[in-house]
């Protein structure tokens, strides 16, 4: 019996044993599960912090970005200083110095013409001649009426001496006397009407000769030799012969806007540009201008002369005239796409300060096509804004880009 107990007790202790370790290795188990859950809370809370954190930073990026971005960015350039004499291109109209229709002055059928379209005549040179027979046979006919007037004043006034001379020794009457120096006053009145008469047939007559009334150009040529004249020059079936125009000066008549006017004044030069004579200027003058502004243009109407020695230049031809005007106010220069175009006219976006929109109104001269000329509303140092949108508005806040390259300020 104490060998089976034996055995039992030394089967037994082992087993107490480690019921007794198992103990100790349950509560250390513990122990470090309570570390490890404190370990993921801490984990835990400092990846909850650090997301808020990033989160955070990430939005007030955003924000920043978002802010920055509803700022408009704009590009910029300098206005450019324009040259103290200006020069303005206008269309010209070319005509000759004098210019005048031919009319006859005398009925009649045209007889002969010696001159025909393009000639170069002098002044007092046969053109044509008319027969009128009419007219030779009225002055045939008053020529001898003031034979006639003449003979009754030679018998008058041999009467009237002759009375006069009766009266002395009183053999005639007084009122014989008076009677014949009354007929010898009426039949020389008759006389010099007769002299009248037959002076303004022989102007009749040489009208029947058409004779050139200043050196020119026979620039039209409207008869032929048998065709029927009519004298005048208005109404009726009258029509000019010949026109004739003097082209050794011409005069070019320009319209001046209103804007440039002050500065056209006698004396001006102006270089005029004709089309066919690529490469070539010819040299013109002001000579003159009418003094008023047109109502319905609100031009000036300017005249150029210059000399055509040699007939080169046409009258009637269009003719580019370059005038240069001294002036006294500075002008600048813009692209097109600088400018903004809205219902109170004309204007340019400013930046001022670097970083506010100033709309102001500006005076626009010429056009250049890509450029515009300015003459108000701009200062050489303002920043203008190329290709202002549509939405900018006064006082906005904007970001100047950059100066674009080649816009430096003008000095």
């Amino acid at each position: 019996m104490r060998v089976v107990a034996n055995r039992w007790n030394a089967t037994r202790t082992p087993s107490a044993g480690r019921l007794g370790c198992g103990g100790s290795q349950t509560s250390g188990s513990a122990a470090t599960r309570a570390v490890l859950f404190l370990c993921m809370v801490i984990v835990l809370a400092l990846a909850v912090i650090w997301g808020i954190s990033s989160r955070r930073k990430t939005n007030a990026q955003l924000a920043q970005e978002t802010q920055e971005l509803a700022v408009p960015v704009v590009a910029v350039i300098h206005p450019k200083l324009g040259a103290p004499q200006q020069e303005i291109v206008l269309p010209g109209d070319m005509q000759p110095f004098t210019d005048a229709p031919i009319y006859a002055r005398t009925n009649g059928y045209l007889k002969k013409w010696y001159v025909d379209i393009g000639a170069r005549v002098k002044a007092g040179q046969l053109l044509a001649e008319i027969d009128a027979p009419e007219v030779d046979q009225q002055l045939q006919q008053a020529r001898a009426d003031l034979a006639t007037a003449q003979v009754n004043l030679h018998l008058a006034e041999i009467t009237a001496t002759r009375y006069k001379e009766l009266l002395k020794t009183e053999s005639v009457a007084q009122q014989d006397v008076d009677n014949a120096i009354g007929n010898y006053d009426a039949r020389n009145t008759a006389v010099a009407s007769a002299q009248s008469n037959v002076k303004r047939l022989q102007e009749m007559q040489s009208f029947e000769k058409i004779y050139a009334p200043f050196d020119g150009v026979i620039t039209a040529r409207n008869t032929d030799i048998g065709a029927l004249i009519d004298s005048g020059s208005s109404g009726g079936t009258a029509r000019e012969l010949f026109h004739i125009a003097a082209v050794y000066q011409l005069r070019v008549y320009v319209n001046v806007p209103q804007i440039y006017s002050a500065n056209v004044r006698s004396g001006l030069r102006a270089d005029l540009i004709l089309n066919e004579f690529p490469g070539r200027k010819f040299e013109g003058t002001v000579v003159r201008n009418s003094g008023a502004i047109d109502s319905t243009t609100r031009t000036l109407l300017a005249e150029i002369d210059v000399n055509n020695p040699t007939g080169e230049l046409k009258p009637g031809s269009y003719v580019e005239v370059h005038l240069k005007l001294p002036t006294s106010v500075t002008t600048f220069t813009l692209p097109v796409n600088a400018t903004i175009f809205k219902s109170a006219g004309m204007q340019a976006a400013t930046v001022k300060d670097g970083k506010t929109i100033a709309l102001v109104p500006i005076t626009p001269g010429r056009d250049f096509g890509a450029e515009i000329e300015v003459l108000a509303g701009l200062k050489a140092g303002d920043f203008v804004v190329v290709n202002p949108p549509d939405s900018l508005i006064d006082g906005e806040e904007v970001k100047i880009l950059q100066p674009q390259p080649g816009t430096q300020r003008q000095p």
